[in-house]
């Protein structure tokens, strides 16, 4: 379940950031970063406080990462208020692209408006709606579906480890493209198995489903970053082609992370440079960048 109210802790400055180990390939894209300005409007009860995570402190990470292609995702804090995510889209230019969070009623028109402005996902909170019943959120999967289908957009699902296996039969034939984030969100201390794993991987190879690597650090929580090596490798193992790489910068609540350390991790995961390539390149212009 989401975590309880947390309070963040201030940005690591991107001087300090660990530099990548190897060469990062020309239009690498950072698949899933989060932004906070002041000025915008949060929920009326956010998960965390607000963090110094500005527009201009980002582009200064991924100066020193060596990414120059990011997608800016609607974190919980805004809710459906996509304001700031069209401002920050904005300000960047079109090598940013967005992934927002919409109310069920949301207008055609609204929704064109955001495509124009360079989104090209819906992220579906099912960790908000994890105590409903599979046929039901199988119901609310398809009916967002028919709004992302007609633009070429895909789903991204924000989701407990445990939905994500129950909902596996049914993404094994799903018609859409959809990506799920944070690696599965595969917790052993939630009780996913390794055959659980087996299965997620199956996943990825066939039907129309995308892993995003991010966030290992939720999967690990207080044990050493290492102790998700064995998942990523059985991943990229599996369909390279079918992952993507995500830094959650800013890293809520933990601002102090080395988001450097995350992406020298990816090699760990994908020592094969043409891996990487598909992984950090090819992968996210399929999702984002084809028209």
């Amino acid at each position: 379940m989401p975590p309880e109210f947390a309070h963040t802790l201030p940005m690591r400055p991107a001087a300090t950031v660990t530099q990548p180990r190897y060469r990062m390939p020309g239009l690498a894209c950072d698949t899933h970063f989060h932004v906070f300005e002041p000025g915008y409007p949060a929920v009326a009860k956010p998960l965390y406080t607000f963090p110094d995570a500005t527009i201009d402190a980002y582009l200064q990470l991924t100066e020193r990462l060596g990414i120059s292609r990011m997608v800016l995702v609607q974190p919980t804090y805004y809710g459906t208020d996509n304001r700031l995510l069209l401002d920050a889209m904005r300000k960047i230019g079109p090598r940013c692209r967005g992934v927002a969070r919409v109310e069920d009623t949301t207008t055609d028109a609204e929704l064109d408006r955001l495509h124009e402005a360079g989104v090209r996902a819906l992220r579906l909170d099912l960790f908000a709606r994890a105590d409903w019943p599979v046929e039901d959120l199988i119901g609310y999967v398809r009916a967002m579906a028919g709004r992302t289908r007609p633009r070429g957009w895909h789903l991204q699902f924000y989701s407990p480890g445990l939905v994500v296996r129950s909902l596996l039969p049914f993404l094994a034939d799903f018609e859409d493209v959809f990506v799920i984030d944070h690696m599965g969100y595969m917790k052993t201390s939630d009780g996913l198995t390794d055959a659980d794993t087996a299965r997620l991987l199956g996943l990825l190879k066939g039907g129309n489903g995308y892993l995003k690597l991010s966030g290992p650090y939720r999967i690990a929580q207080d044990q050493p970053l290492s102790t998700v090596d064995p998942l990523g490798r059985a991943l990229v193992a599996a369909r390279p082609d079918r992952l993507i790489w995500g830094s959650d910068w800013p890293h809520l609540p933990n601002g102090r992370r080395d988001t450097g350390e995350l992406l020298n991790q990816l090699a760990d995961w994908a020592p094969d440079e043409a891996d990487r390539a598909e992984i950090l390149v090819h992968a996210p212009e399929k999702l984002f960048y084809s028209e």
